[in-house]
């Protein structure tokens, strides 16, 4: 089978196509014949040679930790699920022709492979962050960079429990901000401003990294308000760095049942080949993504 992999730390062209053994489902873990894997940050950070303490890694190494496809092999002690079930999820090594997860959940009816392996890493995410940040409903949040994946996650899950969202984002991603139930502005030059006339800020994400973490805990008035997934010297300000995950299987459940809802659609901005994983990587590192890229198989 093909896989992605690379064998030293560095820029997007370590990354190579090659091929490789076949995994197979150990006990408690499925394998699936992949169709589609999600883009992370956390997939160019770790070939970066990043936050390896909370994610260490041998070398070579795989990419990927999102998939969508069709089960094909059941390790022991797994129950409810059959050879041919549509599932997504997490495991390791997803940009890859076959993957073994370790939680997984039916796909909700009517969803793509491509749309589906979108969702297992930034619903968690978004799920953590909101917790984490303390945020209620009634209150305001204010969520820094929040047209990618987690935002559209964050917005969409706020607004379903009540909570009121300010959006900062780029200026072609405004009117798509709007659309997720938040009061929208851009960033740069004055947006501090533009936001405090949206009113009471009670918390704060930052998605982006985009070095406003200052900004943030100035408006929500405490650092223990603020939490950052993006930005790496968030603790010298007091502020939370979140970059351990939580439960996926409570998080995989929790997504199905907003997509059956119709309460949670996280759009596929593009997709992308295996032989371009340098070029899906490139493009995530440089931000600006509305909704989520993915590789498809």
């Amino acid at each position: 089978m093909k896989r992605v992999t690379f064998a030293e730390f560095g820029g997007p062209d370590v990354l190579e196509l090659l091929e490789a053994e076949e995994p197979h489902a150990g006990p408690g873990q499925v394998r699936i014949a992949v169709r589609a894997a999600g883009v992370n940050p956390v997939d160019w950070r770790l070939r970066e040679g990043q936050i390896l303490g909370a994610h260490p890694i041998e070398l070579p190494s795989g990419v990927g930790q999102d998939a969508a496809g069709v089960v094909d092999e059941i390790g022991e002690g797994v129950a409810g699920v059959e050879i041919g079930d549509r599932v997504f999820g997490e495991g390791s090594s997803t940009y890859s022709e076959f993957a073994v997860l370790w939680a997984w959940a039916r796909m909700p009816e009517g969803l793509t492979f491509e749309e589906a392996a979108g969702y297992p890493s930034v619903v968690e995410t978004a799920l953590r962050i909101i917790g984490q940040v303390g945020v209620e409903p009634g209150q305001t949040l204010l969520v820094s960079g929040a047209s990618g994946g987690v935002g559209s996650a964050v917005l969409q899950i706020a607004r379903d429990r009540g909570i009121a969202v300010i959006a900062t984002g780029g200026a072609a991603n405004q009117d798509y901000l709007r659309g997720l139930g938040a009061l929208a502005t851009t960033y740069g030059e004055g947006w501090v401003e533009r936001v405090r006339r949206f009113g009471r800020i009670d918390a704060a994400l930052d998605l982006a990294g985009s070095g406003v973490i200052p900004q943030l805990v100035e408006l929500a008035g405490d650092p223990q308000r603020v939490v950052s997934i993006a930005d790496l010297g968030a603790p010298e300000f007091g502020v939370r760095f979140s970059g351990v995950a939580g439960s996926m299987p409570d998080a995989l459940a929790v997504a199905a049942d907003l997509i059956s809802g119709g309460k949670l659609h996280i759009p596929v901005e593009k997709s992308y080949p295996l032989a371009e994983a340098a070029a899906a990587h490139i493009d995530s590192r440089a931000g600006h993504t509305r909704g989520r890229r993915v590789m498809v198989i």
